[in-house]
């Protein structure tokens, strides 16, 4: 079955769902929301992708020219964040010269111990390409310097020439990537979070002095909480700091047996590289900070993805749980991790075409949510693989349930979903099965004004969306 008959079925099968009547059993769930909550505002731009800065080695790649790419990034989200940084950025260089030859590769990532990192070079020609490409998509963007294997001097220049060919569309700067990594790599065993905020402070004062309206944010860890919480305890004494960021993989390393579609489905949307106290840590240091937190890299698998999981639909369905948990948890953004391997969501080349993989679709549903107000919820069942997220946009709401289990399940809707409604419709993400390769967000099709629950098929989400 192709795509597009895949996707013709759905909406055909969601046409039929929403005008039958359903079962007549007790519901599986009942959603419980307070509408009074003053909730949790989801940021416009919350929605974002991360690419490896060697991407940039070829201007082609994010450039005004690459039309197919542009419209997958304007399909995805309207204000969106594109990260570029990731290990390759350990590696690459600056220069103000033009490119010399032929780029060494059309897409590249995500970085793997086996990636040939090497002579990757920043040119002002891509920096200028970049900025056409944002400006077409509407995005902003978190760009990371060098710092493991770079010098100040680069650093200075690539700084000042990405603040004066992006300008309003860069959105801050990154010292490093991952220097709780850097021991034992590019730096001695006893490499600790001190030594690395003496060398931030040492690159960021030159960077900062040079380019003075500069914008900065940190520290980009992986997973090690000292590194941040001396990071965000730092941040506040400098009013150019705008960000706090880390890195979140729900499992790794890729070809390690315990990589499955069960983890991956797993009853706690939070990450084992960030667990849910860490996670807390690391939201704690930022209240402290006075400073938003941004997942600005993660994904299903750290080194690249597992193939079987990571491509398939259960991976859009754990994106999309997971990028609202973070919004409710009140994470500013995420970007999902891509460029190439199993877990990007858009696959492809300029030369070869582009295609979406199942977790763009996962995106695409959360996405609905930008701009919105998270309401508090509680969902009550005794099922732990159905999640749901309440939301009030303005005069309308939303409603996120996915069902991550094998069988159907229904949702007792709270009053504020079932009262006297001026419109209301749903949009279902699914597939023929956990492990399939094929996923599609059905159109929106018409359900009852005054639906009472909420039917969600198994391995699905679905978006209910009312006027009220």
């Amino acid at each position: 079955m192709n795509r597009r008959e895949f996707t013709r079925g759905l909406a055909i099968a969601t046409i039929a769902s929403g005008a039958r009547c359903f079962a007549q059993t007790a519901a599986d769930a009942v959603l419980e929301v307070d509408a009074e909550s003053a909730g949790m505002p989801v940021a416009a731009d919350f929605t974002g992708l991360s690419y490896e800065s060697a991407q940039l080695a070829n201007p082609q790649f994010f450039s005004a020219g690459n039309q197919p790419l542009i419209q997958l990034f304007r399909d995805l989200s309207p204000h969106g964040v594109l990260r570029l940084g990731g290990g390759s950025s350990d590696f690459t260089t600056y220069s103000d010269a033009p490119p010399a030859g032929p780029p060494p590769f059309e897409v590249f990532g995500p970085d793997t111990s086996k990636t040939v990192k090497a002579g990757t070079i920043t040119t002002s020609a891509a920096l200028e390409n970049l900025r056409a490409f944002l400006d077409a998509v509407n995005w902003r963007c978190l760009y990371g310097l060098n710092l493991a294997r770079g010098t100040k001097q680069n650093a200075i220049r690539e700084a000042a020439a990405a603040q004066r060919i992006l300008g309003p569309r860069l959105m801050a700067l990154q010292i490093g990537n991952e220097p709780d990594s850097f021991r034992k790599r590019y730096r001695p065993a006893t490499y600790a979070p001190a030594d690395f905020m003496q060398e931030w402070n040492e690159f960021h004062s030159a960077i900062a002095a040079a380019v003075p309206q500069a914008k900065f944010a940190g520290p980009d860890i992986s997973n090690k909480l000292a590194y941040f919480q001396a990071f965000a305890a730092q941040a506040a004494q400098y009013p150019d700091v705008i960000l706090l960021t880390a890195h979140a993989y729900a499992m790794g390393p890729a070809q390690s047996p315990n990589a499955t579609l069960d983890k991956l489905l797993s009853d706690d949307p939070s990450v084992q590289t960030q667990p849910e106290k860490s996670l807390d840590a690391i939201l704690a240091a930022a209240k402290t900070a006075h400073l938003p937190y941004r997942m600005c890299e993660g994904n299903s698998c750290w080194d690249g993805g597992e193939p079987g999981v990571s491509d398939t639909l259960a991976s859009a369905l754990w994106c999309g749980d997971f990028m609202l948990h973070l919004a409710q948890k009140e994470v500013a953004g995420v970007n999902m991790h891509g460029g190439n391997g199993y877990y990007t969501p858009i696959a492809g080349a300029p030369s070869t075409g582009f295609t979406r993989r199942p977790e763009y679709f996962g995106m695409q549903l959360a996405q609905h949510f930008a701009g919105c107000t998270l309401l508090r919820s509680t969902l009550r069942t005794s099922n732990p693989k159905l999640t749901a997220y309440a939301a009030r946009c303005g005069r309308a709401l939303r409603l996120a349930v996915f069902n991550k289990s094998t069988d159907a399940a229904a949702v007792a809707l709270p009053a504020l979903f079932t009262g006297r409604l001026r419109h209301a419709e749903k949009i279902v993400l699914t597939g023929p099965a956990f492990d399939s390769k094929e996923a599609a967000l059905s159109p929106a099709s018409p359900m009852p004004a005054r639906l009472r629950r909420l039917e969600i098929p198994a391995h699905s989400a679905i978006l209910y969306k009312v006027e009220i």
